[in-house]
């Protein structure tokens, strides 16, 4: 289960989404996740979906490993689903005591499902085929007139991608001490909802004393090679915008026309 978080982890591959700057990306996300709150039809939702199978599919990043982000996330969907099956008022298909069944809780579950699908893989194929250095460098550029209100941009987008990198390390890091838990006799699947929280202790304690002490390593390690942010800090691999990066922006705006056009017909 830790091992199907695919948000803040990398995939390796040489495709056109790969080489795209980072910006777009951030970008092109963000109007993405914004365009499925804008409709309410099946119609919208078909765009949408095209949409995103086409950058799949310039990615080359298979399919399977992207739904492997839903894994974590599949209870809050069914709870949800139900919740509007059952709890929305209006033509009734079965009743079973108290709970209601209807068309429009069935509709309604339908279409809040394939909205929070979608904004998941969308946000995972952005951090599937950017790395954290990259993501570090669009945020910052995008954030960069916050500094004249006085923002520390750079701050905070060095944050965002150490947060975004220990996620993966974190996620090793639980899933080996559980092995050594489960080797020395811990059971972490039987009992009630009480004992199971009770047995997840001896795997917090040690996750969040091994946090600390890599959080401390890193600011360590920074401050020996007398690292700061700032606007005198040069970089590698400067972010500069490319022809492929224009055609990227003029096929966000091609979505977003043609998901306009779909919903008002």
């Amino acid at each position: 289960m830790l091992r199907d978080i695919t948000i803040g982890q990398y995939y390796r591959a040489d495709s056109v989404i790969h080489r795209l700057d980072a910006r777009v990306k951030i970008v092109g996300t963000i109007l993405y996740i914004i365009s499925l709150f804008t409709f309410s039809s099946f119609q919208g939702y078909a765009v949408s979906v095209l949409f995103f199978g086409i950058m799949v599919t310039l990615s080359k990043v298979p399919f399977s490993y992207i739904v492997r982000g839903l894994k974590p996330i599949l209870f809050m969907l069914v709870f949800t689903a139900a919740l509007n099956l059952f709890w929305t008022p209006g033509t009734t298909i079965v009743e079973i005591g108290m709970l209601h069944l209807t068309w429009e809780g069935l509709y309604k579950a339908g279409f809040i499902s394939l909205r929070l699908i979608l904004l998941i893989l969308g946000s995972s194929l952005m951090t599937l085929t950017t790395t954290p250095n990259q993501l570090t460098d669009g945020i910052e550029h995008l954030l960069r007139p916050l500094k004249y209100i006085h923002v520390p941009v750079h701050e905070l987008a060095l944050m965002m991608s150490i947060a975004l990198r220990f996620i993966p390390i974190l996620i090793e890091e639980t899933d080996r001490i559980m092995k050594a838990q489960t080797a020395r006799g811990a059971d972490f699947e039987s009992g009630n909802i009480a004992r199971r929280l009770k047995n997840m202790l001896p795997i917090l304690i040690p996750l969040f004393v091994s946090a600390v002490n890599r959080a401390n390593d890193l600011a360590l390690a920074m401050d020996a090679r007398c690292y700061h942010g700032g606007d005198n800090r040069t970089k590698m691999h400067p972010l500069r915008y490319q022809g492929k990066d224009i055609l990227a922006y003029g096929a966000c705006v091609f979505y977003l026309v043609v998901l306009g056009i779909i919903v008002r017909i």
